[in-house]
């Protein structure tokens, strides 16, 4: 459940694009066509999958305080486990991220030389993308407990970004042919869009939490009644020994 509550939460609810507003230099420049739109946002989904396990790795073992233990077997503060790291997050980060978009733009420039003219230079900027870098800095400060759900965040997150900006290229590829006011076309009826479609996913938001409200409301009436039981049986336990008091 924890597994398939993070996956829902950082596609809808938690939204890179709708709900943080990360990556929308991309997003708004990749839009126009949605097979550019796919292509960059599968893209996207590899390089958050590799880098936030990697990140969680480096941050667990490396770049937290005390995470050098395991370099000399102490945690006592003597030898490596006294020294915190974490000051280097943003340089270890960015160089993960940095060498898996170079590794991707490898990949498509051999498989899909079309597509990799078409992306051109936005391709090489998903190293210097918010969304990516967001992703690894969200997965530290929340503290994700283990590897399988520091996966589970970075393909979900990408997924979350794959569905913004493919809805938005599909969008705009249809307002093409509609009577939009002069002054709205281009930039500003896709600010307009993206705003709408951020409302829309915030309803997202009670998806997981309705049944969390039920959970606690019935556990505090649980309380309520084992509550009112002792004050019951206490209340019958002290008229029982009055009783007994009084035949003496």
């Amino acid at each position: 459940m924890e597994q398939l509550e993070l996956f829902f939460k950082s596609i809808f609810i938690d939204n890179m694009v709708f709900a943080t507003f990360l990556g929308m230099c991309s997003y708004l420049a990749v839009s126009k066509k949605v097979s550019t739109a796919v292509g960059l946002g599968a893209a996207v989904i590899f390089v958050m999958a590799i880098t936030v396990p990697l990140n969680w790795l480096l941050d667990h073992y490396i770049l937290q305080e005390g995470a050098l233990a395991w370099i000399d077997g102490s945690s006592n503060g003597e030898g490596f486990s006294g020294y915190d790291l974490s000051f280097l997050s943003f340089i270890m980060f960015i160089a993960t991220i940095a060498t898996m978009v170079q590794l991707v733009e490898i990949i498509v420039e051999k498989f899909s030389p079309s597509l990799y003219n078409s992306l051109g230079i936005f391709l090489p900027l998903i190293a210097v993308n918010c969304a990516i870098l967001g992703g690894s800095l969200f997965m530290q400060s929340r503290e994700i407990p283990n590897l399988g759900l520091a996966f589970n965040y970075g393909i979900s997150s990408g997924i979350g970004w794959f569905l913004a900006i493919l809805a938005i290229a599909a969008i705009r590829e249809k307002i093409r042919y509609s009577n939009v006011p002069p002054a709205l076309r281009g930039l500003g009826i896709t600010f307009i869009i993206t705003g709408l479609m951020a409302i829309g996913f915030m309803s997202f938001g009670g998806m997981l939490t309705g049944g969390t409200e039920k959970k606690a409301e019935k556990a505090e009436k649980a309380e309520k009644v084992e509550t009112v039981k002792v004050e019951n049986n206490k209340k019958a336990n002290d008229l029982a020994d009055n009783t007994t008091e009084i035949k003496k």
